[in-house]
C-alpha cells in the first residue's frame, strides 16, 4: 500500500474536522469542504507515484515508464483540482509552476531537462533538484520522460525518480502551507480569518477583511475560466487559416480535452461551495462541462479539421459565456470585483 505523507494526513483530516459548512455559500465551505480536501488529494496521488518509482528502482535499480504511466495519470488528474488556484501556498517559491509549468513556447523545460538527464548526477538529489528550472520539473518533466518523442540520450529512470520525489515534497509544502497551527496559521485561515496574524507576527496580514478574501478567491476563479477559453482552447485553436493543434496541452499524454473537463468540474465544484445560489453559473458551467465531455479531441488534432474545429470552438463560447455569467451574478452577490491575477500578462 502506498504510504500517505504525514502533511496530507493532517490537512485532510483538517478538512473534515470542521464540521458543516453554514448553509449559505461561504469561504468555509469553499475553503474546508473544496479546496483542502483537493490539496490533500493531489498530496495523496503524487506520493503514490513517488512511492512506485521507488519500488521500481530500489527492487531493479532502474524502471518502466510506461507502467509508470497509470499513477502519473491519477496524479495528474488529481492536480487538476487544483491547477488553476494561483494564490497562497502554490503561488509561494514558484511551487505552482513547478508541479505544472505549461505553456512553454520557447522549449525551455526540454533544455533544462537535457541538461539534467545527461549531466552531473548530483544535480539529482533532492537539495539540489529542488532549485533547478521549474519547467524542467513537476508533471511537464514526467510527461516527457514518460511519454518520449525520440529514444532518450540517457537512462531516464534516475531523472524520473529525482522529479517524483521533488513532486511529492511540493505536493507536502503545498498541503502544509494550507494548514494552520497556533505558531505558523497558513493559508486557510488567511482566508477564513482575513486580518488575523501569526502571535508575534510583524508581517501584514495577506487580506484586511472578508471582502478582500472572497475577491482573492473570486479572481483565481475568474481566472481559471480564462485560462482554459485563451490557453487551453485558444492556443491550439489559433486562427481559421492556421490552427495549431501542436500547441496543445499534455499533447504527449493525450490528455488535452481531460485536463479542460477535470477542471471546469473543480471549478464547478468551488463555485457550489462558495455561492451555491449562483443558478446560471452553474447552468453556465454545466453546459460547459457536458460539451468538454463531447469531445474525443485527445491531441486537439481536430482544430485543423473544419467540423470537429466547430465543436472545439462551441467549447470554448460556453466557457467564455460560463465567465461572463459569473462576474454578472457572483461578483454583486458576494460584493467583489476582479483584482490582479497572477497568471495576468502570461
Amino acid at each position: 500500500m502506498s504510504r500517505l505523507s504525514f502533511a496530507a494526513l493532517v490537512l485532510a483530516t483538517l478538512g473534515a474536522s470542521f464540521g458543516p459548512g453554514p448553509a449559505r455559500a461561504d469561504m468555509d465551505q469553499a475553503v474546508r469542504g473544496v479546496i483542502i480536501p483537493a490539496y490533500a488529494g493531489f498530496a495523496r496521488a503524487a506520493a503514490a507515484l513517488n512511492d512506485e518509482v521507488t519500488a521500481q528502482f530500489d527492487s531493479s535499480g532502474t524502471c518502466n515508464p510506461e507502467a509508470l504511466r497509470p499513477a502519473y495519470n491519477k496524479a495528474f488528474d488529481a492536480w487538476m483540482s487544483v491547477s488553476w488556484l494561483h494564490f497562497g501556498p502554490s503561488e509561494d517559491e514558484g511551487r505552482g509552476l513547478a508541479i505544472r509549468f505549461w505553456p512553454d513556447p520557447k522549449g525551455l523545460g526540454a533544455k533544462a531537462q537535457r541538461a539534467l538527464l545527461i549531466g552531473d548526477p548530483a544535480n539529482l538529489q533532492p537539495e539540489k533538484f529542488a532549485v533547478q528550472s521549474v519547467a524542467a520539473r513537476g508533471l511537464t518533466g514526467l510527461e516527457r520522460l514518460l511519454y518520449p518523442g525520440a529514444e532518450p540520450e540517457a537512462d531516464p529512470c534516475p531523472l524520473i525518480r529525482a522529479t517524483t520525489t521533488d513532486m511529492a515534497a511540493l505536493a507536502d509544502a503545498l498541503v502544509q502551507g494550507w494548514g494552520e497551527s497556533a505558531d505558523a496559521p497558513g493559508f486557510a485561515r488567511a482566508l477564513l480569518q482575513p486580518g488575523s496574524e501569526a502571535p508575534g507576527s510583524e508581517e501584514s496580514p495577506r487580506y484586511r477583511n472578508q471582502t478582500e478574501a472572497l475577491q482573492a478567491l473570486f479572481t483565481q476563479l475568474m481566472g481559471g475560466l480564462e485560462f482554459i477559453a485563451d490557453q487551453r482552447l485558444g492556443r491550439p485553436l489559433g486562427s481559421d487559416d492556421k490552427p495549431r493543434p501542436e500547441r496543445a496541452e499534455a499533447r504527449a499524454s493525450g490528455r488535452a480535452t481531460r485536463n479542460i473537463s477535470l477542471e471546469l468540474q473543480s471549478i464547478r465544484r468551488l463555485v457550489a461551495g462558495l455561492e451555491p445560489g449562483a443558478e446560471a453559473t452553474l447552468q453556465a458551467l454545466d453546459r460547459a462541462i457536458s460539451e468538454a465531455g463531447r469531445l474525443n479531441e485527445p491531441q486537439m488534432a481536430g482544430v485543423s479539421d473544419p467540423a470537429r474545429r466547430k465543436q472545439i470552438l462551441l467549447l470554448q463560447r460556453y466557457v467564455r459565456a460560463a465567465r461572463a455569467t459569473a462576474l454578472s451574478e457572483m461578483a454583486p452577490a458576494l460584493g467583489v470585483g476582479l483584482g490582479f491575477n497572477s497568471q495576468d500578462g502570461d
